[in-house]
């Protein structure tokens, strides 16, 4: 009794579907939202993502009152439920399609991107098989949101940090100039100067690369800006002129920022200006352009950020239906009592279904990077010296295993732990010597791909990209579980030499000794070795496999896949395609068989014996066409339209009746974040 006690509680059984959904998402996402985190905190690039579960809490937040309305709506004002099983089976193609692409991904070279960019279909299908239409399009726009977390490309941050650095400068350049200041533009390893003549003194010298072009606060500042204007009160097209508005905004401010490190170098020199600069950061523009970019919205275009209570004419009918403990007035429309939320024998078998194939799709998932047992030890620390260990990697038979050196220097500008250097020297002179290149970083992003470094960011920087590319292309390295590397081949543009490079690297997640205890890093793994031209790049690529499926093996990977596993992400593309044909189907399938209930609904409206019943219909589309439907609006309508009044009672009866035949449905709109009760017709428009 206590238990189903329990299931009748509104409460209790909102909780237990929404801890069902969240669960699911966490089982099998638990892994990607970790790597996120870590790169969040480490990572400038992807910082903005630290604000997005507070954002989406917020938008959850004000969204409960439709949230409770819209809840058990649709399954418990209407007897007819032949649109519960639909729901129930677009809910599953969605969660199927999300989980195909999850798969497919996790066979693919960049997991993460394809991993989060499931996650709102995911979230939908959850949200679909637990509820209902109602509520998912309420939560269309937090699930949208959820997107957000897929990281961004750095090709693309790098051709738009490249063009707001040149554009950035140049205006600060420009201003400062205007000003008197003795300043110059130039243009120094990709990056735009400005450099400052102090008199009898050395010039300070000022480098706008992507991290000071204002890139980063303009990812940031984008959410906030997408967020503001969701929750603000206003016409659309205001809405979508205040956010248009805010990335020039945006831009000007970091603009400004550049222009105020200059001026406090010139005065009090380059270390206060260095940590003027760091204080005015991202977060600080962030947060100032969001505050000016708010307030101009509520000066100029009178928007407010904030909900008001919405002006509710008086309704003498709104206390007698509390009263009758009506969810909402029948005349006004204003929702009076929360919607019963219970758990059926039917969610009940939702929510043990999803439990368990949650559970087992633990046993299925796999890494989103290869994750192994790794070294102990990288590097060991002697009384006289530091010196990196070569039992990282394997003994090749005919070849010499030794390590070359450690670049400190890189490691402090690419923010890693190690960056080692072995080479693996051939007994056979013949034989070319391979060059393996270990770099341990405890964020993704400091590890960065060949091909950006060497063609994408000189490209973005105005610059001729420092390699031609002859090859690129992903490579499997192990079967089971999956590691999949990247074989690149490429000559040095600068040289007038035919001497090719090729490159196979793959990424690593293993655990490492760090002298403190055991910690878990990122490693990127780059075997090299030149060929005499580029006609030799497959015969060099039969020499570059095999070491590189020799060092994955080494470095033993923890978890191997099922063999269901390993079909599911060979063929997920296939598998993902098929889904999304069957998903279309199902919805055209659906469209048809409503537009012929809404045919025969009109024939059926035709024949109706009573015009008193066809001007209540015609009322109530008019009503929806010209604005909300609800009960007093159709009521003007239809005294319109037969040149007398109605009394409300008979018109609730009218309509009551309609909805037994099919001929009209409640629906619930949002007023405000208000649930409003209204009447939509279910026939054509032209009626």
């Amino acid at each position: 009794m206590k238990l189903l006690f329990a299931y009748k509680n509104s409460h209790v059984a909102l909780g237990i579907k929404v801890a069902t959904i969240l669960f699911a998402n966490l089982v099998i996402y638990h892994q990607d939202l970790t790597i996120l985190g870590n790169e969040a905190i480490r990572s400038e690039l992807m910082n903005y993502m630290l604000a997005i579960p507070f954002l989406l809490t917020y938008l959850l937040y004000r969204k409960r009152k439709m949230l409770r309305a819209v809840a058990s709506f649709e399954t418990s004002t209407t007897k007819r439920k032949t649109t519960f099983p639909n729901e129930v089976f677009i809910g599953a193609l969605l969660c199927l399609n999300a989980f195909l692409l999850y798969w497919h991904g996790s066979y693919t070279f960049n997991p993460l991107e394809y991993h989060m960019a499931s996650l709102p279909v995911f979230t939908a299908g959850l949200t679909l098989i637990m509820f209902n239409t109602k509520t998912l399009k309420v939560l269309a726009f937090p699930i949208t949101f959820l997107l957000f977390l897929t990281p961004p490309p750095l090709e693309v941050v790098y051709a738009t940090g490249a063009t707001l650095s040149t554009i950035s400068s140049e205006a600060a350049y420009s201003f400062l100039k205007a000003v008197g200041l003795p300043v110059s533009l130039e243009n120094q390893y990709g990056n735009p100067v400005i450099i400052l003549q102090k008199p009898e003194a050395f010039p300070l010298i000022f480098a706008i690369d992507i991290a000071c072009s204002g890139m980063y606060s303009l990812i940031g500042f984008t959410i906030f800006a997408v967020f503001a204007a969701y929750i603000a009160r206003g016409a659309p097209w205001k809405k979508t002129t205040v956010f248009l508005a805010g990335i020039p905004l945006i831009y000007s401010l970091n603009i400004t920022r550049i222009i105020v490190t200059v001026l406090m170098g010139n005065q009090y020199g380059m270390e206060i200006a260095i940590q003027a600069f760091h204080l005015l950061g991202g977060g600080v523009l962030i947060l100032t352009g969001t505050i000016i970019l708010l307030t101009l919205s509520e000066k100029i275009f009178k928007i407010q950020l904030y909900a008001t209570k919405p002006k509710i004419t008086p309704c003498n009918h709104c206390n007698q239906n509390a009263e009758n403990k009506k969810h909402f007035c029948t005349v006004c429309g204003n929702f009076l009592n929360p919607m019963k939320i219970e758990l059926s024998k039917r969610d009940l078998t939702k929510i043990f279904i999803l439990t368990i194939s949650a559970i087992l799709i633990i046993n299925l998932q796999a890494p989103v990077f290869a994750l192994t047992e790794g070294p102990a030890e990288v590097i060991t620390q002697s009384p006289s010296r530091e010196q990196a260990t070569t039992q990282i990697l394997p003994d090749i038979p005919g070849y010499t295993l030794q390590f070359t050196y450690r670049d400190k220097e890189f490691e402090q500008t690419a923010k890693q732990d190690a960056s080692l250097t072995y080479t693996y020297a051939p007994i056979d002179r013949s034989q070319p010597t391979i060059w393996i290149i270990l770099e341990i970083a405890k964020s993704r992003s400091s590890l960065h791909p060949w091909e950006v470094c060497l063609i994408t960011y000189p490209q973005t920087h105005g610059y001729q990209p420092q390699a031609i590319q002859f090859d690129l292309r992903d490579v499997q390295l192990i079967q089971n579980p999956p590691v999949i590397g990247r074989f690149f081949a490429f000559k040095q543009s600068q040289t007038k030499s035919n001497i090719t490079q090729v490159v196979l690297y793959w990424y690593e997640n293993a655990v490492f000794n760090t002298g403190r205890g055991y910690e878990q890093k990122y490693a990127k793994i780059s075997l090299m070795t030149f060929a005499e031209k580029s006609e030799d790049i497959p015969i060099i690529e039969n020499k570059l496999l095999p070491i590189g499926k020799a060092i994955a093996n080494h470095w033993q990977p923890i978890k191997t896949w099922s063999q269901i596993a390993l079909i599911i992400a060979q063929h997920g593309a296939t598998l993902t395609i098929i889904t999304i044909f069957l998903l279309a189907m199902t919805l055209v399938y659906q469209f048809v068989k409503n537009r012929e209930r809404r045919r025969s609904k009109l024939r059926f409206f035709q024949k109706l014996a009573l015009r008193e019943d066809q001007l209540v219909l015609r009322a109530a589309h008019e009503a929806a066409r010209k604005g909300r439907s609800t009960g007093n609006t159709i009521a003007s309508h239809y005294q319109k339209l037969a040149e007398k009044s109605i009394e409300l009672e008979l018109l609730s009866k009218k309509l009551h009746e309609a909805e037994e035949a099919g001929l009209i449905k409640r629906d619930i709109t949002s007023t405000e974040d208000e649930p409003t009760l209204v009447w939509k017709s279910q026939m054509p428009s032209k009626i």
